[in-house]
């Protein structure tokens, strides 16, 4: 936990994320990630460096058998109650599949986007913090690479304007082995997912992908996070039209 707590000041420094008397909901799956930044923040909070309150959320998506009594009973011993918020999304997946079958993993995170930005507002909240880690950055570089033709990741902070929230991640300088190293040391509860497509996405494909590379090159585990912060060096080409305009994407 002292490298998490380490990244996650670092992090705080460099980008701002938490401010005098915010009220950070925290979006809370069950899973490792989620869990260790609640305790995260919980810990951070009792450093007393800047003056927050914190509340935890869990959306019940209705996906089959999840049993999250383990974290409701956890969440009460911190002191800080599980807000439990009830929807239909399995039920709306359940009537669009994709091609092959699988739910729609898109239309999936819209979908926990919203019902959390309505829960967070509710509750007074004016910032959201997702548990998004260094990896799952690096993932996200290569998917759009991939995918999509572009070089970006999600951004540290973020304002959406049409809702008046901020989304955070504080977790974002750190690396998911300290996640699961964190877990185990700290006898952090953790509830499996029994979404059908849990370890079968692209993600998966590039998590595997990042793991080989980091086994053939060492440096790389450094280096991949360091470049998305990298501004200075970043080198790429720009078309430009006859006029000398740069062309537009």
């Amino acid at each position: 936990m002292r490298r998490v707590l380490q990244q996650l000041k670092k992090a705080n420094i460099d980008y701002q994320l938490i401010e005098p008397n915010d009220r950070i909901a925290i979006g809370i799956s069950g899973g490792k990630d989620s869990t260790v930044l609640l305790y995260a923040l919980h810990e951070f909070k009792k450093m007393r460096i800047v003056p927050f309150d914190i509340v935890p959320i869990h959306l019940k998506l209705g996906f089959p058998d999840m049993d999250m009594s383990p974290m409701v009973s956890w969440c009460d011993s911190l002191g800080t109650p599980l807000v439990m918020v009830d929807t239909d999304v399995y039920e709306i997946l359940k009537l669009h599949p994709q091609p092959s079958g699988k739910l729609p993993c898109s239309l999936c995170s819209k979908f926990k986007k919203g019902y959390v930005i309505d829960e967070a507002k509710k509750l007074g909240c004016n910032k959201i913090a997702f548990a998004h880690h260094g990896d799952d950055a690096i993932e996200t570089v290569f998917l759009n690479m991939i995918y999509g033709g572009r070089i970006a990741t999600f951004k540290p902070k973020m304002y959406m304007s049409r809702t008046d929230v901020h989304f955070i991640r504080p977790l974002l300088y750190v690396y998911e082995s300290d996640i699961v190293a964190t877990v185990e040391q700290c006898n952090l509860p953790v509830v499996t997912s029994t979404c059908p497509n849990d370890k079968h996405t692209q993600r998966e494909v590039m998590k595997d992908l990042i793991k080989s590379i980091k086994d053939d090159f060492p440096s790389a585990k450094h280096n991949l996070l360091s470049m998305l912060s990298n501004d200075k060096q970043v080198d790429l080409w720009s078309p430009i039209r006859k006029n000398g305009e740069e062309m537009d994407e």
